[in-house]
């Protein structure tokens, strides 16, 4: 009977996670960072000593929803390398990138800041670097790619998607889709076409950015 009791009890535990956690992936996409764990456990339906149960600090809840996030995007590059094409693999991997970043406010300031996040978070950001990287490289080695195009383009690249949604997604939800076409075309490979004014970051550079922007909350 006891025994029972206490896995009625673990499974009433687990459900309880489930439903903070996917309150929380609703939250983080809809307003970013500055969702708090009071308003997880409103969205939730459960009481505030129900979610500090499960997640001690913001900084847990944060780990546990956005590490599974990040390696989505990590797949999603794998995906596309292997595609046989390359210039069709790289499309794919920005097209669905820039859904994520401009649909999922929190994924966007969790793949591009390192306000938030820990260890797990940072090991699967170390996971997409590289695939990103193979991605484009084989779209440039093949000629699809103009030559002055960088891995550490990408990011930027889904940070103006999400812009164009945050600023107008109550009007158009799709007008992102609109200006990825034209950076996708602006980045196809042509003969006799001038280099870009400025060149891309490098990763220092980068990293220093993402270290640097820091969205609310």
């Amino acid at each position: 009977m006891v025994d029972e009791q206490c896995r009625g009890l673990r499974k009433d535990a687990e459900r309880n996670r489930q439903r903070v956690l996917k309150a929380a992936r609703e939250l983080f996409a809809a307003k970013g960072m500055e969702a708090t764990l009071n308003d997880v456990a409103r969205h939730a339906n459960v009481g505030v000593g129900t979610v500090y149960r499960r997640f001690a600090t913001k900084e847990d809840l944060v780990e546990a929803v956005f590490e599974d996030g990040i390696d989505q995007v990590v797949g999603l590059a794998e995906t596309a390398l292997q595609q046989e094409d390359s210039w069709d693999g790289f499309v794919w991997f920005v097209e669905r990138l820039c859904e994520l970043t401009a649909t999922d406010r929190g994924l966007r300031e969790m793949v591009y800041s390192k306000a938030y996040g820990g260890y797990r978070v940072e090991c699967a950001r170390l996971r997409l670097s590289p695939t990103v990287s193979k991605l484009v490289e084989r779209a440039r080695g093949d000629g699809h790619l103009r030559p002055d195009i960088q891995s550490t383009d990408m990011p930027i690249i889904g940070l103006l998607a999400g812009t164009v949604s945050e600023w107008a997604g109550q009007v158009e939800p799709d007008l992102w889709r609109r200006y990825v076409a034209v950076l996708l075309d602006g980045m196809r490979h042509r003969e006799g076409q001038p280099s870009l004014a400025v060149d891309a970051l490098e990763q220092e550079q980068m990293d220093e950015a993402m270290r640097g922007w820091r969205p609310a909350g």
